[in-house]
């Protein structure tokens, strides 16, 4: 099959394995392919869903340089909700949104017919063959996904083109000219409905995330991305989180705790500060404040009143008080709070 600069580009994803942080980790791998000068990049995530798709394309049009007017794909369940006959396709809603915002066309192979695609099936070959000897081991996924753009940009240039003259980045070069020019990022989150337990929590993946305490036992959403996770409530961002994704069922969830979050709760009753879990994430200095405060008749309260300090003032600001107070030996809310004091 020929294709004219900027026409098309095809994707797929395979499945592989790498050591990241010390484990053999099994990994879903996009793979995206500029049908005309096949340049093609390589990146890897925990699974093939919604959000790691939005992902891929966003990262292959930006390593691209633009978007093509086309992607041409099997029918992978993320894409496509039901196949009819011939091309017939139910377009997932999700997908065409991504695709209505970078303003290219889908294309979806004849079931069973990947040859439809073939330059982008060879690449998966390929990539293994030319990553997987050099590969060496990470400590986590955007240290290897940062690797593989590295090395597949690195591949062009080392790379004949099978049909026109130079290399594959020489191809690219000139194609690039003709792409479509490259938006803001599409919003690729998923949304689930969620109701906050009691003790200000959503469960997501067998991980419990903490929400502020006044959104406790309310509804709220929660849209995820491949690394984090973003609480919404009456149209307004309420919190986020990093997204744990351990696939070991095996194991029992992590809860995921953010201190301030429970600040609202330790102002009602400031004895939920000495053995309170989602403490134990707080800085170090506040940690060793919390040991002086704690001997002392009415410290309960007084390091209540000093942490609530950052829910108005800076944070680095209050920890930079708060050290100064105890290299001088006068751990106290009012030297906190007045350091001429």
């Amino acid at each position: 099959m020929v294709f004219q600069p900027g026409e098309a580009f095809q994707f797929d994803w395979s499945e592989d394995w790498a050591t990241i942080g010390g484990e053999r980790v099994k990994l879903q791998v996009a793979h995206s392919k500029l049908s005309h000068s096949r340049a093609f990049i390589v990146r890897a995530y925990p699974l093939q869903t919604h959000e790691m798709l939005f992902d891929a394309h966003w990262h292959a049009f930006r390593v691209f340089g633009g978007i093509p007017g086309r992607g041409i794909y099997d029918n992978m369940k993320t894409a496509v909700d039901r196949v009819g006959r011939g091309k017939q396709r139910d377009v997932n809603a999700r997908f065409q949104s991504m695709a209505s915002h970078y303003v290219f066309e889908p294309e979806f192979c004849n079931p069973a017919a990947g040859w439809e695609k073939g330059q982008v099936e060879k690449n998966v070959r390929d990539a293994r063959n030319r990553l997987r000897q050099v590969m060496p081991v990470f400590k986590d996924l955007g240290e290897l996904n940062q690797w593989l753009e590295d090395r597949c940009i690195a591949l062009w240039s080392e790379t004949a083109h099978r049909e026109l003259s130079g290399s594959i980045a020489d191809a690219w070069e000139a194609e690039r000219s003709v792409l479509m020019v490259l938006p803001p990022a599409f919003d690729g989150f998923v949304e689930h409905s969620k109701r906050v337990s009691p003790t200000c929590l959503i469960t997501f993946e067998r991980n419990p995330y903490s929400v502020p305490a006044s959104f406790a036992n309310r509804p709220v959403s929660l849209r995820f991305y491949p690394e984090r996770l973003v609480i919404v409530a009456e149209g307004q961002t309420v919190c986020s989180h990093e997204r744990i994704i351990d696939r070991s069922h095996s194991k029992p969830g992590k809860v995921i705790y953010d201190w301030r979050h429970y600040l609202a709760v330790i102002q009602r009753k400031p004895g939920a500060l000495r053995n309170g879990a989602p403490f134990t994430e707080m800085p170090n200095t506040f940690r060793q404040l919390q040991d002086h405060m704690l001997r002392k008749d009415g410290g309960d309260r007084e390091m209540v009143d000093i942490l609530s300090l950052v829910l108005h003032h800076n944070e680095d600001a209050v920890l930079r008080a708060v050290k100064l107070a105890l290299e001088a030996g006068v751990p106290t809310k009012t030297h906190i709070l007045n350091p001429a004091a």
